[in-house]
């Protein structure tokens, strides 16, 4: 083994004894991962059940009773039943109810003529647009529904005015989960590589152990490979935590397989240790590193990566900047290999962006590194 290795290897055999000792980068590669998929899985949910509205049955004819069954039948709504709205006056404000299904007096007149519209309200709780939408959504469908099992009664034939036939490619039950977990592994893993890395290496340079290594024979690039190299696996586990979860508890497809998963996810763990080392040799504070790498890498991988909101749909001086944010190349590969499989047409694109990004902040940490050792 050449002298060149056999310093390397001193580095990672250093740096592992240091993370093994240290409890908080324990904390934060391996006890971090599992609370934020578990917190993730649990809290982000774009599907809504059970929504809590109000049903005001102002008409008693049979009609309107029968439309009020199949409102109270589905497993959308929590549906509360009252003969006047101003009872769910105070729960509108409060949130307690989050709309309200009012059937009028004049429902069953209204029907005889109206045909296919519908002749009775829907108010929604604009301050949920999410929820105001699926409301007013789902409330279309129960009525048409109901016109459709009406009409057959009858022995009539229902003409619906527009028939979609949807289909869903990908994420066919339109799970919001299936996307947004594998998007959450990013975020987990840029704060886990970034801020790892960020702390650590800082609290060396504030105790003074990193000059006094950087006096010793070693240079700058063996330094920093055998820095990154412990680490890099220690992220690489988080990975495999977090798929773990997401597979086994949350039940989310994956239908691509575990070497184009390494391949990918290895690729953005440099990155985001890149990252970390450059903040790490920029600030040389553990306070100033640990607010640098909250700001630097989770706040743009949150809102530019695409985990919630599409970065197309953004202004373009946004969506330029998030082409530097190496977890929106991520996501989109986590999206592709969950839900698509190993489409390598959209993989290896995604991929060199992240190589770049990580050649760059590794570069420029070497260029620090290298200015203070002259």
């Amino acid at each position: 083994m050449s002298a060149s290795l056999r310093r390397v290897a001193a580095i990672m055999v250093k740096e592992v004894l240091q993370i093994v000792r240290d409890p908080s980068s324990i904390l934060i590669g391996v006890i971090l991962p599992i609370f934020l998929t578990l917190l993730s899985g649990f809290s982000t949910n774009l599907d809504i059940d059970h929504v809590s509205i109000g049903l005001v049955l102002e008409d008693s004819s049979p009609e309107a009773r029968d439309l009020a069954a199949s409102f109270t039948a589905t497993k959308y709504f929590s549906v509360r039943v009252a003969h006047d709205r101003r009872v769910f006056a105070k729960d509108m404000i409060s949130g307690k109810v989050r709309g309200l299904v009012v059937i009028p007096q004049t429902f069953s007149r209204d029907l005889a003529q109206a045909g296919a519209s519908v002749p009775f309200q829907v108010i929604a709780d604009g301050s949920e647009p999410n929820t105001a939408q699926f409301l007013q959504n789902y409330a279309q469908g129960v009525w048409l529904s109901w016109m459709q099992v009406r009409a057959e009664g009858k022995g009539e034939q229902f003409a619906q005015p527009v028939r979609l036939i949807p289909r869903t490619w990908y994420n066919q039950e339109l799970v919001s989960l299936n996307s947004l977990l594998p998007g959450g592994m990013a975020i987990n893993l840029t704060l886990i590589g970034a801020l790892l890395t960020a702390l650590v290496v800082a609290r060396e340079w504030e105790r003074g152990t990193m000059e006094a290594m950087l006096a010793t024979p070693v240079g700058p690039l063996e330094m920093l490979a055998g820095k990154l190299a412990p680490y890099f696996l220690l992220g690489m586990g988080a990975m495999l935590i977090c798929l773990g979860i997401t597979l086994v508890v949350f039940g989310v497809p994956f239908r691509g397989s575990i070497l184009a998963l390494l391949a990918v996810s290895a690729v953005f763990m440099v990155s985001a240790l890149g990252l970390g080392l450059f903040i790490s040799s920029v600030a040389r504070n553990q306070f100033v590193a640990a607010q640098a790498a909250i700001l630097a890498a989770f706040l743009p991988a949150y809102f530019l990566s695409g985990y919630v909101f599409e970065p197309s749909g953004m202004p373009w001086p946004i969506e330029l900047l998030s082409r530097i944010i190496a977890a929106r190349y991520y996501v989109s590969c986590l999206k592709t290999l969950f839900l698509v499989g190993d489409a390598w047409a959209l993989l290896l694109p995604n991929m060199g962006g992240m190589a770049l990004i990580a050649l760059v902040l590794l570069g420029l940490t070497l260029k620090n590194t290298a200015r203070t050792v002259a």
